[in-house]
């Protein structure tokens, strides 16, 4: 079926159906956005197609204010590469005015950026849709909005982070896409690039604190970080910082297995704050101290009923130093190794620990706007269920099963507190009852499922998810976020038209349809029983049952993935390996393997001599396992 048809056919009128029938409509409108509306053209008409911000003489001035936030200025310098990526110009950043010409790029915050509020003060731009508003901001051109200038293309912010994302906007839409550096994604070039003209008010997301959490990073990120940057420092940080501001992001909880991120690197903290990240700690790393630091620096037990004062110290020195940053303060206790504290719930020595650790808060002057969260993971939900409870502004941050099913859900009573809820959630997960971490498992129709939940139950003040080496997971990582920031609601069928939309921004669009089928298709199969959970008796080995069937799902799905890579033009083979044809690939090759085994083992069993031909076969398909694995590691830029 047609695709536009499809569309058609499949999915009410809305915000992506709009999004998606534009960008695959024939003639000459494009854009590579997700989840907002088309505001980047490329098109050589600027009468009818709005402000040029690059065009035959080069790409327009920029100006931001020398006393906006850094962060601010950094994303400024950013987006004007993102121009000269897309355009081959680099347009010029000055803070004086008087430098520029007709027309100019008046970026800024408001109270930060004198020519910003100059404008609001002299009733030519209008902030009363943003003023105020989390992460919000407003894009529009002014006419002659100083002397000398003909026309501006003004992108002002609410706060620091709203300025950020509304330029970090536009580079999506420019074709510049968030994963360019993380997954290799080939950037178009045009010659020519209009920002449309209409007002575009970027409302607050509809969770305030939005991320991931880089855990069970060993041994590939730490492995790679350490190769790469020699190890988990700032020149890594500032790798990851980018990304999670260009997915419009706000939120992160750092590597903590085998490093401490304010202490490895005293910069980590500093540029965290700069970029506009907010920092937290995870589940079980209290008061902004990691485990590692107590490893290094504790002295006696992990245990507070035998060692509180010591602990309150190393809390209290925690919070002493991240205390000017902008952070969340996790706050409770588990056992040592995010472990059980205990066999039995304790619950008043719990209650005792969260009320020391909010005197230490006050002590150090914590300011009360600062979020502190008490994560409901594994048995602290039982301590929870038996009576224990927190003072009414600390945010309950309900969790999954480690398998992607949200466990529970706040109350009608729960959703009045002060403090309101989250959600921490697993793409990937270390522990019992078996671990998964190898490549993408979760299918994005179980996602939203869970997460329109959340939303539903007023669970948005936080939303954290666990990702692993972050690396294999870019498809959804996006997805989550993406529901986490828009105020629309996600319904089954825009599932499809998302993903399309998705292969669009990263392949283009003469074959989005067929990769969003395998996207789908992939993740659907891995969903069936993950990786890591197969063994050679999974599958019924009869002829023409299960196995034939899975085996045959899966041969099938990688011959129509290797047929689009075919197709793909050059730059675009290495992303398209990265994000799709290596999972595939590597998934098809494990199950089959898999079942070599099992009917080599039922074979042997019979006293079949075909035994000895599965045998082969498994070894054989073990060493492309490796092969596909050396590829993915070593093998791509400069031979695909």
């Amino acid at each position: 079926m047609n695709l536009r048809a499809e569309t058609r056919e499949r999915v009410r009128s809305n915000w992506l159906l709009l999004m998606l029938v534009i960008l695959l409509a024939a003639g000459r409108l494009k854009a590579y956005g997700i989840g907002e509306p088309v505001r980047v053209h490329f098109t050589t008409e600027p009468s009818t197609l709005g402000f040029e911000l690059v065009g035959a003489s080069g790409a327009v001035p920029i100006y931001v204010d020398g006393k906006d936030w850094r962060g601010v200025r950094r994303a400024v310098i950013s987006f004007a590469g993102d121009i000269y990526s897309v355009t081959g110009h680099r347009p010029q950043i000055s803070s004086m005015l008087t430098q520029y010409g007709a027309d100019v790029v008046m970026v800024g915050t408001l109270g930060k950026s004198a020519l910003i509020d100059g404008l609001v003060a002299a009733g030519r731009l209008d902030v009363d849709a943003i003023r105020g508003h989390w992460e919000s901001s407003v894009t529009q051109v002014v006419e002659h909005p100083a002397p000398g200038v003909r026309r501006a293309l003004v992108i002002a912010g609410a706060d620091k982070r709203g300025t950020i994302f509304a330029l970090y906007g536009l580079s999506e839409q420019m074709g510049v896409s968030p994963w360019y550096w993380w997954a290799d994604v080939a950037i178009r070039h045009h010659g020519a690039v209009f920002v449309s003209p209409a007002r575009y008010v970027a409302p607050e997301p509809r969770v305030r604190y939005r991320g991931i959490f880089l855990n069970d990073e060993a041994p590939s990120l730490t492995s790679w970080a350490t190769e790469k940057f020699g190890g988990f420092n700032h020149n890594f940080y500032e790798r990851v910082f980018e990304l999670l501001l260009r997915l419009r992001a706000n939120y992160l909880w750092p590597a903590m297995w085998n490093s401490a991120f304010n202490e490895d690197d005293a910069v980590d903290p500093q540029l965290a704050d700069e970029y506009g990240i907010v920092m937290g700690t995870s589940h079980h790393e209290p008061m902004l101290r990691a485990q590692q630091e107590w490893k290094r620096h504790g002295k006696g037990a992990w245990d507070f009923s035998t060692n509180g004062p010591e602990l309150e110290n190393f809390w209290a020195d925690g919070i002493a130093r991240n205390r000017d940053y902008e952070s969340t303060i996790t706050i409770g206790m588990r056992g040592d190794g995010d472990m059980a504290m205990s066999a039995t719930a304790n619950t008043a020595l719990l209650e005792h620990i969260v009320a020391q650790q909010r005197e230490i808060l006050t002590s150090q002057k914590v300011p009360a706007s600062t979020p502190q969260i008490w994560a409901l993971y594994k048995e602290v939900q039982e301590y929870y269920e038996k009576g224990m409870r927190v003072p009414d502004d600390v945010t309950l941050l309900w969790c999954d099963d480690n398998l992607g099913n949200l466990r529970r859900l706040p109350s009608a009573s729960e959703r009045g507190r002060a403090g309101g809820a989250g959600i921490y959630y697993h793409l990937d997960y270390v522990g019992d009852p078996r671990s998964y971490k190898w490549l993408l498992t979760d299918n994005i129709a179980k996602v939203r499922e869970q997460m329109q939940l959340a939303l539903d139950y007023g669970a948005d003040r936080v939303w954290i998810v666990n990702v692993g080496d972050l690396k294999p997971m870019e498809f959804p990582i996006e997805f989550f976020l993406n529901m986490a920031r828009q105020r629309e609601r996600f319904d089954p069928d825009d599932l499809w038209n998302y993903t399309c939309a998705w292969a669009v921004r990263e392949f283009g669009a003469k074959h989005a349809e067929a990769i969003a089928e395998v996207v789908d298709r992939y993740t659907r199969y891995n969903a069936r029983r993950k990786p890591e959970g197969l063994a050679p008796d999974t599958y019924r080995l009869t002829p023409g049952g299960e196995a034939d069937r899975v085996d045959r799902d899966w041969r099938d799905l990688a011959r129509r993935a290797r047929a689009i890579a075919d197709k793909l033009p050059k730059d675009k083979r290495a992303s398209f390996f990265e994000l799709v044809l290596y999972p595939v690939e590597a998934s098809a090759n494990l199950g089959e393997m898999y079942i070599a085994a099992g009917r080599n083992q039922l074979y042997a069993r019979e006293g079949r001599a075909s035994a000895s031909w599965w045998a082969s076969e498994t070894r054989r398909l073990f060493a492309r396992d490796a092969a596909l694995k050396d590829q993915y590691n070593h093998g791509l830029l400069g031979t695909c």
